[in-house]
């Protein structure tokens, strides 16, 4: 039997918030060679600014329009995780930011995407994303542009660094807490019955 799409969404998968996220997807392999390319640094930084700024376009449009789809509830939060992490590590490479803050998100994000794919795979369930952890997406995304912007050396670097690092550690504390919520979410729903079961 098929899944019904849930009341609130649509099966649509040409929209343009899906367009939005998939832009996004897209613009990763640009940043990441502009940042960790000698001379394009602040080019790089700009454009994954660009990027980390739209987090919230997407989401935004597809209310505002009715174009909520089921599809675009997996593909932006899977557009903000690839860019975060493809950020992270270009970042690092490039040398303006250090690995072990880095780790604190890509360590977190690995085990929680994992834990997701079992569930889907498991029960056919996903987990919604939680307002608290699309704020702690964006605070990361910010922070992290700043700091590595400071490190950088670029205009305004140490009011650039010292912001950063004042945002970046406030999101990775929002960044838990929505985590424990999630691990609540995914005990519930692997406690539930399948989906096509169910049906």
């Amino acid at each position: 039997m098929s899944e019904q799409v849930p009341a609130g969404s649509t099966s649509r998968i040409l929209t343009v918030p899906n367009a939005l996220s998939l832009l996004r997807i897209l613009l990763i392999p640009a940043f990441v060679y502009l940042i960790v390319h000698e001379g394009t640094e602040m080019t790089g930084m700009l454009l994954f600014a660009g990027v980390a700024a739209t987090d919230w376009v997407d989401g935004f449009v597809a209310r505002r329009t009715g174009q909520v789809s089921e599809l675009g509830k997996v593909l932006d939060p899977t557009a903000d995780r690839l860019a975060m992490a493809a950020g992270l590590i270009a970042m690092v490479v490039a040398g303006a930011f250090p690995l072990w803050a880095a780790l604190l998100v890509l360590v977190r994000d690995v085990l929680i995407l994992g834990a997701g794919a079992v569930l889907l795979l498991a029960r056919r369930r996903r987990i919604d994303v939680r307002f608290v952890g699309k704020v702690a997406t964006f605070g990361l995304m910010t922070g992290m542009t700043w700091i590595a912007w400071g490190n950088f050396g670029l205009p305004l670097a140490a009011a650039a660094r010292a912001t950063g690092w004042a945002v970046y550690a406030v999101a990775v504390v929002e960044y838990y807490a929505a985590t424990v919520l999630y691990v609540g979410d995914m005990y519930r729903a692997f406690a539930a019955p399948r989906l096509d079961r169910a049906a």
